[in-house]
């Protein structure tokens, strides 16, 4: 039997988790109340050091592998899964460079050194017209190459990007843009330079309304480094659906604690102890505590299951593992609200805004059927 990695976190690794949290718990409310980050959560993320939690040790950094990653979303998803999911970026894009080698050397260099700074990054791909990324596509996104382009000269990025979360908080990010001849590379860029504007298209809605994920127009802005067009590698899908599963996940947990929380202390005058004593609510704690920890175990076990062999072979559990997280994520935070009536539609619970929260875990992708089939397949043919 193979031997799976430790995925308990190290010392080091603990003490940027909670500060990240805490500092996403100070911040959390204010951020969803101005729908958008502000300037002390951008700072407060970014002081946290959590930048630097999968950046390799020989670069610098703490070097945690896929299953500590996910172990700190849990953690980060249960207190806020708009700021959480900002860090999941960070932290998906910087581990599925360094263990994918998906990006050139001086990029890597840039990553590391961003990490190790404190500077958050993210990938922005999605478009108006594009939709998914991983749909396929020609962004409309345009670099234009200066001097000799591809040989060392620098490029200019012009274009809209959607969905990019958190980005007043970002300081770089790797850009998707199409050549004139249809090369589709992706592109450094520095989001403090010029060029480059923030239109507020992310007020009113429906979930993670902290994260900030506005529209980020770029017009002529410089590009020193980029990644020319590769193949898709593992790593870039295992890393992604990893932090998606587990920030999605950490919002079902908060939902449990919630309703359990609410439960101990709601004592109807007609009953006159608290609802937590009633077998029906403690027939759907149990169903969703049961659901949680399976969707848990299952996401562990699979992200194990790749630090013991990050190939293309354990990418389906992980894929599959992503949907049944976010579908666990769905069903607690419903099944909670359900569970307090009335209750859970005001401000005074937690609830009403992590149900809306684990909806948004559905549209990330793989979306059931492609997670689901792709597993089946991959047992049928095994």
């Amino acid at each position: 039997m193979t031997s799976l990695p430790d995925s308990e976190l190290t010392h080091a690794q603990t003490e940027v988790v909670d500060r990240a949290a805490a500092a996403i718990r100070q911040y959390a409310a204010e951020c969803e109340a101005a729908q958008d980050v502000t300037p002390g959560a951008a700072r407060a993320l970014s002081s946290s050091g959590y930048t630097a939690l999968v950046v390799p040790e020989d670069r610098g950094g703490l070097g945690a592998n896929l299953s500590q990653f996910a172990r700190a979303q849990l953690t980060l998803g249960t207190a806020d899964a708009s700021l959480a999911l900002i860090l999941a970026m960070h932290g998906h894009v910087t581990g599925a460079a360094f263990q994918g080698r998906t990006l050139p050397e001086p990029l890597l260099h840039a990553v590391a050194e961003a990490g190790k700074g404190g500077e958050l990054l993210n990938a922005l791909a999605s478009e108006p017209e594009l939709g998914s990324p991983s749909r396929g596509g020609l962004p409309q996104t345009r670099a234009v190459p200066e001097g000799t382009g591809f040989e060392g000269g620098g490029w200019r990025i012009t274009g809209r990007k959607t969905w990019s979360t958190g980005v007043r908080s970002l300081r770089w990010a790797l850009v998707t843009a199409a050549t004139l001849d249809g090369q589709v590379g992706r592109y450094w860029v520095d989001l403090h330079g010029p060029g480059v504007r923030i239109e507020p298209t992310w007020q009113g809605a429906l979930g993670l309304r902290g994260s900030g994920s506005h529209d980020v127009v770029f017009t002529d802005v410089p590009s020193s480094l980029h990644a020319p067009p590769a193949p898709g590698q593992p790593a870039s899908s295992a890393w992604f659906w990893a932090a998606i599963a587990a920030t999605y996940l950490g919002v079902g947990f908060a939902a449990l604690d919630a309703i359990a929380a609410y439960a101990r202390v709601r004592v109807p005058t007609a009953l006159g102890a608290p609802i937590a004593t009633l077998p029906r609510i403690q027939e759907n704690v149990g169903r969703i505590a049961t659901s949680l920890q399976a969707a848990r175990a299952l996401l562990l076990d699979a992200a194990a299951q790749w630090d013991a062999d990050p190939s293309s072979a354990s990418v389906p559990a992980i894929g599959a593992a992503k949907a049944h997280a976010t579908g666990a994520a769905v069903f607690a935070t419903d099944l909670a609200s359900r569970t307090a009536g009335g209750a859970a539609l005001s401000a005074a619970l937690p609830l009403e805004k992590l149900l809306r929260d684990a909806r948004a875990g559905l549209t990330h992708p793989p979306t059931d059927d492609t997670a689901y089939t792709a597993l089946g397949r991959q047992l049928l043919e095994g």
